[in-house]
């Protein structure tokens, strides 16, 4: 089977990368960015790098029109992107998923859309299913332009559905493990790890209550992978996490206490002082996770301990090679 990944090239679309290579499949990722990490399978016959954007159209259609299954990961992410630049964020969270949705329909090609636990917003009422209420705030919040722009997506991949497009969409809660982005920024792993590694006090916003639920990196690959098997999650919308909630403080403390090394204290901040006054943080991210189970046949199985201590073992190793 021939698969392409829009972004394949990012965290989420290397460890995919990884899945379908190891069941033999042949693998094409386009992406703009560095190939640092999927250097690793450069030497694999069945695996081919695609420095180009969704946004060049031919290229595109010639890779669509030649591939069994696509999965679009291709997106702009993290806090700092989508507050710093609302106009990248929609332009290629909107236009160029329509890009890929156009060629995949018109070669009737099966999409595995890559969504997120934003589009649920503030919604109060936890966990969340998949077919719950989106509550935002006002658009004039850069904050969710990113929610907004994956929404939308979401309403094409399902507008494309009811014209015979088969696609699936996964909504990811705080996927993390081995090739997580870039120190210091995005997701609070990754922020948390450059500090601990740094030596620095680890920043809470808030007062660390926010719970999220962490999603080891081969447990959302599992799910990734049957989304583009299995027949039954076609049409559907599917949460792909855990609900084991845990608090942004005692994801530092737990943190600090697995690098052991480390002379870092908590240090609690303000929101303003982190993300500006055009941020608003979500209480609690809980997914109902009852279709992933059902319709995947996947149950997380690795623990947040166990997973964080991986990752963060990855992370160390990956600085003292320089």
């Amino acid at each position: 089977m021939r698969v392409l990944i829009t972004g394949g090239g990012g965290f989420l679309g290397s460890h995919l990368s990884d899945a379908f290579i190891a069941r033999g499949d042949e693998v094409y990722v386009l992406d703009t960015g560095s190939i640092i990490k999927v250097r690793h399978l450069l030497d694999s016959p069945g695996f081919h790098y695609v420095h180009d954007s969704i946004f060049n159209l031919e290229l595109l259609d010639g890779l669509v029109a030649k591939a069994d299954l696509i999965y679009h990961l291709a997106a702009v992410v993290g806090v700092e992107h989508y507050v710093a630049d609302p106009y990248q964020t929609l332009n290629v969270n909107v236009n160029g998923t329509q890009n890929v949705l156009k060629a995949a329909y018109k070669y009737n090609k099966r999409v595995v859309f890559g969504s997120t636990s934003e589009v649920y917003g503030r919604n109060p009422k936890v966990p969340w299913s998949e077919h719950d209420d989106r509550v935002l705030g006002a658009t004039s919040v850069d904050r969710w332009c990113y929610s907004t722009s994956k929404a939308v997506g979401e309403h094409f991949c399902f507008a494309y559905h009811k014209m015979g497009l088969p696609v699936v969409v996964l909504r990811f809660f705080n996927v993390y493990g081995p090739r997580l982005d870039r120190l210091d920024v995005g997701r609070v792993f990754t922020i948390f790890m450059g500090q601990l590694l740094r030596g620095a006090d680890i920043t809470v916003v808030g007062d660390g209550s926010q719970t999220r639920c962490f999603t080891y990196v081969t447990d959302a690959v599992k799910g990734m992978v049957q989304a583009g098997l299995k027949q039954e999650a076609v049409g559907e919308a599917i949460n792909i996490g855990t609900e084991v909630e845990t608090s942004i403080l005692e994801f530092a403390r737990l943190m600090i206490k697995l690098y052991g090394a480390s002379k870092s204290k908590i240090k609690l901040v303000s929101q303003e002082e982190i993300y500006g006054s055009s941020y608003e943080d979500i209480p609690r991210r809980v997914p109902d996770t009852t279709k992933m189970r059902t319709l995947l046949g996947v149950t997380p199985k690795v623990s947040l301990e166990d997973g964080l201590r991986l990752t963060i073992d990855w992370f160390e190793s990956e600085q003292q090679k320089g």
